[in-house]
């Protein structure tokens, strides 16, 4: 018994429009044109868009890669030296294209050609160009991921960060002056039973920036708090205070068992408003020691997050609640079933979709953009970016369930002449409390992760302060934000479950 092959296309049926070598010259200057003249369409369109897709991303990553060079053959030149990725997919790309021209042939030949093989290899090579654009590095994410590890141990123990002890901190100072006169100040008295600061000599000069270091001071203190770390800060003419570097450390210093010490100090380097740049100004020194330690309390931080996380849930919860309301209504004009009755409704279903469509296709951190602007920030504005993407979300999912009922049961009522209002209350609303309660729990719970992110932009929420702790690279406080988050999500998940257990 002879076995033979039965096409399973109707393209393969049908002969080719060219010869064979006609195919594959086409195809050698088109790609996809010999397979398209060949009878099979959608292969050569395939062909032919992959193609023109694959080149136009492989040029472009080569004039990004060679941005300040000039012509073409410079351009690649400097494109396959700095990256070895685009030597790779160059001759991939050669493959493809001669690859294309041999298939063109076996098609117009009707010999046979699997079309497995080159759409594997459009596949790398698109895998490889999103490689390549994602700027994906394992090595770096491997060797650089130890840089990752106090901050994510900062942010999965925040803990020690909720409490502080209230300090109460001595300041002694002395007086600086820049620059020096035939009258500096005189150097403060000695004193009995509290910490003074002498400072030899009272005047000096400032460090210039890459240029000579300034006067050296040698500080002298007494009656400090024994063996009790104090800090070094600077109060310029204006106001402005700042901490003693040397050697680019912080200055710590130390008294003995008898509360005295003994440092010798450069005077710092420092911008000087142009007003008083050429004027004798006095500087204030300062020695700052924690003197006593009070009973802890919940810290800033902690009573921060847990105002802004209530603060977050209201805001999922409000825009929740304003989305259903408006969304209701919407979405028995969005249920092609309930408004194909005439030509007028079927267009008000038609638009309708449009907008419910063009709503969802925004994110709601580009609405709580638009509402930061109109409203400004905070959490009117996170309520109302989120509402409006509700009302689309809901409308759309609202609209699909009443899409899906039993139309029986509004015939049945249609037939007792009620007019569309009747029907909808007496043969809709019963079939669609299940999927809207499912509906309406889902959006609930994504308004409220949301809410966590559009503080980022200043919709309000504890987002806003996540994001600033991040930019302070305060890694604990941010660790606090994120836990709430996710004990709240927790919380939500569980009563969301619970409800729709009862409900739906």
């Amino acid at each position: 018994m002879r076995l033979s092959h039965t096409p399973t296309s109707s393209e393969e049926l049908k002969p080719s429009l060219v010869p064979p070598f006609l195919a594959a010259t086409l195809s050698l200057i088109i790609p996809g044109l010999g397979q398209i003249l060949a009878r099979t369409i959608r292969r050569g369109l395939l062909l032919l868009f992959s193609f023109a897709t694959i080149t136009g991303l492989l040029v472009w990553r080569f004039i990004e890669t060679a941005r300040r060079d000039t012509g073409l053959i410079n351009i690649v030149k400097k494109g396959l030296s700095l990256e070895p990725a685009l030597v790779i997919l160059s001759i991939l790309v050669i493959v493809f294209y001669i690859w294309n021209v041999v298939d063109a042939y076996a098609i117009a030949n009707r010999s046979g050609s699997n079309p497995a093989g080159l759409l594997f290899l459009v596949i790398i090579i698109f895998f490889m160009l999103g490689w390549q654009i994602g700027q994906i590095d394992l090595v770096a994410l491997i060797t650089q991921a130890d840089d990752a590890g106090p901050a994510l141990t900062s942010v999965l123990w925040p803990w020690e960060r909720s409490i502080e002890y209230p300090k109460d901190i001595v300041t002694t100072t002395a007086q600086i002056q820049i620059p020096c006169t035939e009258t500096p100040p005189a150097p403060s008295g000695a004193l009995e039973d509290a910490p003074y600061l002498l400072a030899d000599p009272t005047c000096g000069t400032l460090t210039e920036f890459e240029g000579a270091p300034g006067s050296t001071v040698t500080l002298t203190g007494h009656n400090f708090i024994p063996n009790t770390r104090a800090n070094i800060w600077w109060k310029d003419p204006i106001g402005n205070e700042f901490r003693q570097r040397q050697g680019g450390e912080y200055i710590n210093i130390t008294p003995d068992e008898n509360g005295a010490f003994k440092i010798d100090i450069v005077l710092p380097y420092r911008l000087v408003p142009a007003n008083i740049r050429d004027v004798t100004t006095i500087w204030e020194i300062q020695i700052r020691q924690v003197a006593s330690i009070g009973d802890w309390q919940f810290s800033t931080e902690l009573k921060l997050a847990i105002e802004k996380i209530i603060e977050t849930i209201f805001i999922g919860m409000m825009a929740t609640f304003f989305g259903i309301l408006l969304a209701l209504p919407v979405s028995f004009f969005a249920a092609r079933n309930l408004m194909s009755a005439s030509p007028i409704t079927l267009g008000i279903y038609f638009i309708t979709r449009t907008i419910l469509n063009i709503i969802r296709s925004i994110e709601p951190l580009i609405w709580a953009i638009i509402f930061v602007v109109i409203v400004g920030l905070g959490p009117f504005a996170g309520i109302m970016a989120l509402t409006i993407h509700s009302i689309a979300a809901l409308g759309k999912l609202y609209s699909e369930s009443i899409e899906s009922i039993d139309p029986g049961p509004i015939e049945a009522i249609q037939a007792t002449g009620a007019n569309w209002l009747q029907v909808v209350v007496y043969a809709v609303i019963p079939q669609i409390i299940p999927p809207f309660v499912s509906f309406t729990i889902y959006r609930w719970d994504i308004n409220i992760r949301m809410s966590t992110i559009i503080g980022f932009v200043g919709g309000g929420g504890i987002g806003f302060l996540l994001s600033q702790w991040i930019r302070l690279m305060d890694y604990k406080a941010a660790g606090i934000a994120v836990w709430f988050i996710a004990i709240t999500v927790a919380i939500l998940d569980f009563v969301s479950a619970e409800v729709r257990q009862r409900f739906v």
